[in-house]
């Protein structure tokens, strides 16, 4: 099987590397404490290493596919890595931002176009659906990483809590997005092992499973149980919830910023 693409094809886009710039800029003004709007530089480099992860995301879904047949995924230019070339860039960029900005809540949206009738086996179906949140499981594991290796030590506070509510966030959109729900990544693993007629019902809905689950985390009680779980999730990880607290409260530095954070 041929997997050959142009070389244009998958040139890594100078839009993704602009936002990695940001990224790397605003982190390293985080380490040094040299901004003098320290949340605002909080901010950037979340949002930038959120939008970095975003786009690999949808990348190892495009990438998976290539390598399963589908050879027009070069041509549409998921392997460059620009946001703008998704399928939705509302569904895949601005409204995963949105969600982080305004609840917290790391939630990605598919955006990939994959010509599945060039795909055989159900497994590389299952597969190409399933490699976007392994994505965010080994991003996640790298924010949690100088938690759990006790790697700490020198680190500047307000770059402890912009890791820590990264964390959160990647841990957040790899259990969400694993969910069976029609429009998440996780519906789409099962999908190619249900029967055609359940797929065929099931289809209408596939548009509003994002808005439904973000629905839902939005009534308390809900809420509640669900961040219950991820900050235990977190602490098991050495991640505290006062850390990652403090990040999210750093992170929206347009509001008044807790004192206790030492963070503002």
């Amino acid at each position: 099987m041929t997997t050959a693409v142009a070389r244009s094809d998958r040139r890594i886009s100078p839009i993704f590397l602009g936002i990695a710039a940001v990224m790397a800029v605003s982190g390293w003004a985080v380490w040094t404490d040299f901004a003098e709007l320290p949340g605002l530089a909080i901010f950037l480099f979340v949002t930038a290493a959120w939008v970095v992860s975003l786009c690999l995301h949808e990348y190892a879904h495009a990438r998976t596919a290539l390598h399963s047949g589908d050879i027009s995924i070069g041509a549409k230019g998921y392997l460059t890595l620009n946001p703008l070339k998704y399928t939705h860039a509302l569904l895949s960029i601005v409204l995963p931002v949105l969600f982080v900005i305004l609840g917290g809540i790391g939630l990605p949206g598919g955006a990939v176009f994959i010509e599945r009738g060039r795909i055989s086996g159900r497994w590389k179906h299952s597969l190409i659906s399933a490699a976007g949140p392994l994505t965010n499981v080994l991003f996640a594991v790298v924010c949690t990483a100088p938690f759990w290796l006790h790697a700490l030590d020198g680190v500047p506070l307000g770059f402890r809590y912009a890791l820590a509510f990264l964390a959160l966030l990647q841990v957040t959109a790899s259990i969400l997005n694993l969910l069976p729900v029609p429009g998440l990544d996780g519906y789409g693993v099962i999908e190619p092992w249900l029967s055609y007629g359940i797929r065929r019902q099931v289809e209408p809905f596939a548009v509003f499973g994002l808005f439904a689950v973000f629905g839902l985390l939005w009534i308390p009680e809900v809420n509640t149980v669900f961040f219950d779980a991820i900050h235990g999730l977190l602490q098991s990880l050495g991640v505290s919830e006062s850390d990652t607290y403090c990040g999210f409260d750093a992170y929206q530095f347009w509001q008044q910023s807790n004192p206790s954070c030492g963070v503002g």
